[in-house]
């Protein structure tokens, strides 16, 4: 009951599966999707802004599971389903992922204020009249006074998404996706 999927829906998965491969076929040949490529298909040129960069350089580790500096077709599908169909629980583990550049499973001050600084300037850049009035400096420590519940001065997995559900400006500060879908279809669009 309610798990079932008509023929129909499984049809449309198929057909957009195949039409993601088709497209990361003719990009990657080698059936490997390394950096500069990740970069090319999302617009990002050396005309782009250094957070832009950024930004998709985080994305691409994020979205690299086995840590191989590339991306195959699966990583890529799974990719493409968390950031534009992914449970709110999923992308917030997703995010912490980004934000935990050292890989340790915490988050320090330096982790988080790195994200902040590029979701800023990239929120600033795209919405002026939008941008938050704190500094990335203050956002930060208001994260950590909010959501370090040991205050060790390190933010868990558990204590990243507990804080962001409990606490909406937490969780609008610590957004990674920068609405994904409108974004993902800007880029997609300019580069077909």
């Amino acid at each position: 009951m309610g798990q079932v999927q008509s023929e129909e829906d499984r049809e449309v998965g198929l057909s957009q599966i195949q039409e993601l491969y088709k497209k990361f076929a003719n990009e990657c040949p080698s059936g490997k999707l390394h950096l500069h490529e990740f970069k090319r298909i999302f617009g990002i040129t050396s005309d782009s802004t250094e957070e832009e960069s950024a930004y998709m350089e985080n994305l691409f580790r994020s979205f690299d599971a086995n840590h191989d500096n590339t991306i195959d077709f699966m990583e890529y599908v799974a990719a493409l389903h968390l950031v534009l169909r992914g449970r709110l629980e999923d992308k917030l583990k997703w995010s912490f992922k980004v934000y935990d550049r050292d890989g340790n499973g915490r988050l320090d001050r330096q982790e988080v204020k790195h994200v902040i600084k590029i979701i800023y300037k990239l929120r600033k850049y795209d919405h002026p009249s939008d941008a938050e009035k704190l500094t990335p400096d203050e956002i930060c420590e208001r994260i950590f006074e909010r959501i370090d519940q040991n205050n060790d001065g390190q933010i868990s997995l558990q204590e990243f998404i507990e804080g962001a559900q409990r606490d909406q400006w937490v969780m609008d500060q610590l957004r990674l996706d920068l609405r994904p879908t409108g974004w993902f279809i800007d880029h997609q669009s300019k580069n077909s």
